[in-house]
């Protein structure tokens, strides 16, 4: 059993910090090169498709690193787990009180009537996304270490 969750927290972990990275380097450029009014556009299609599914995905995956770190079989192994634990917290936190605010902001500016004193969200965005990007990356790797060491 304790197997079966180690490769839902690998599969979790890996593809919380694969979907942010591709948005980093692929996603990210394409809509700091569009003009505001088709940034919002484009900004509103693509949120559809990741609520709710990494809010769920970051959730299972932080439940199942918990059983994990419950069972683990040494201070070590726990140790490493604990800390992609805080790591997966950090994504949460940074995606909840810093990425999702400004998503409402997006959401709520009309793409066919953009303000002339706009206050352009994306460097700030981006910023937040490149930081639990990285909290992601460390989590896999973490986890990764952990589920190595374990075997």
């Amino acid at each position: 059993m304790v197997q079966l969750v180690g490769v839902a927290v690998l599969m979790g972990s890996g593809l919380i910090s694969g979907v942010f990275f591709a948005v980093a380097v692929s996603v990210l450029p394409a809509l700091n090169a569009m003009t505001p009014d088709r940034y919002l556009q484009a900004h509103s299609l693509l949120g559809q498709g990741y609520h709710p599914t990494m809010p769920l995905l970051v959730n299972a995956t932080l439940v199942a690193d918990i059983v994990l770190a419950v069972a683990a079989p040494s201070a070590t192994i726990r140790s490493l787990l604990i800390t992609s634990i805080v790591g997966i917290v950090v994504v949460e936190a940074v995606s909840h009180l810093c990425n999702v605010p400004l998503n409402k902001v997006v959401r709520g500016t009309d793409a066919d009537a953009v303000p002339v004193n706009w206050q352009d969200p994306r460097p700030r965005w981006r910023m937040w996304h490149m930081i639990r990007t990285v909290a992601a990356l460390v989590v896999l790797l973490l986890n990764s270490l952990a589920i190595t060491f374990a075997n």
